[in-house]
């Protein structure tokens, strides 16, 4: 198939560096491990400039891809693959080639490379889920978080109907962060304020954190992280730590461990705003 046929070519060995494709060393940031997920390279949503941008600027010992990486889902409905998209797969694939373990756990819109579960694509391993161990002793379980969604396991035709909503609720906020952009507004995401402002996607948020943290105090684990649900989150639920990284569709955040241990939700977006740029308005309004 096509996706698969692409999916082999992108992850295809690095080519050489190139002259500005690395943050000066002074401007990086250093953590032991570090969680991005819901990349959804693929779509015109992805926001892979700020990703490149995150990416040159952060170093890591281990680098977890927690899932919907490409999105195969919509590849199969339109094949939409810019050169930035490309650039950000040949970055992951630098940082494995210059030493930094990567880890990539396939979602449900990269579900195809399940298959490939076990094998090594360019230096990054490819698992269905992990148990990672932080600096001060924890046990974290990391994995996508599908499994916990019931539309995705019981109904997947209605996720589909799902996605095609949602890409044209973030073709719409495309338009609209133009015009903000014009206006001298900074960015807003309208998907993610409807999301928090609808009763029943608050609930369904809820409701899945809790489903995640029982499991992995069945699983006899101290956290989990996964992604998903497009909502950074790092907080205790009876005891057990809940750390979901976010996304780079709308919220620019990734889950950071510090060298003793402590995880952090990395802001990107505000992270650029204090730096005077906007990638974000620049990558919607070109796609």
């Amino acid at each position: 198939m096509q996706r698969d046929a692409a999916f082999l070519q992108a992850w295809a060995p690095a080519a050489a560096d190139l002259p500005g494709d690395d943050a000066p060393r002074e401007h990086k940031r250093h953590y032991r491990s570090v969680w991005i997920s819901d990349l959804h390279l693929g779509t015109p949503g992805c926001q892979a400039m700020a990703l490149l941008d995150f990416l040159k600027h952060v170093e890591c010992e281990t680098l977890f891809l927690v899932g919907d990486i490409v999105d195969g889902w919509q590849l199969r409905r339109s094949w939409y693959w810019p050169q930035a998209h490309n650039d950000v797969v040949q970055k992951l694939l630098r940082k494995a080639r210059k030493g930094t373990r990567v880890i990539f756990i396939p979602g449900n819109h990269d579900e195809f490379a399940r298959k490939y579960v076990g094998h090594n694509f360019g230096g990054i391993d490819v698992a269905e889920e992990w148990v990672h161990e932080t600096a001060d002793g924890r046990k974290l379980w990391v994995m996508h978080g599908d499994y916990f969604d019931g539309v995705i396991q019981c109904a997947k035709w209605l996720a589909h109907v799902g996605d095609s909503l949602y890409e044209f609720t973030l073709k719409l906020n495309r338009h609209l962060n133009s015009l903000r952009a014009r206006m001298g507004l900074p960015y807003w995401s309208l998907s993610k304020y409807l999301k928090l402002k609808v009763k029943r996607a608050v609930s369904f948020i809820g409701d899945f954190e809790n489903a995640v943290a029982r499991e992995a105090r069945r699983r006899g684990v101290q956290g989990v992280v996964c992604g998903h649900i497009h909502h950074a989150e790092l907080r205790e639920i009876d005891g057990i730590t809940y750390a979901n990284d976010g996304d780079w569709v709308e919220s620019l955040t990734a889950l950071a461990e510090q060298a003793d241990g402590r995880l952090e939700i990395v802001d990107w977006a505000e992270q650029m705003r204090s730096r005077h740029l906007a990638p974000v308005v620049v990558a919607e309004v070109a796609a």
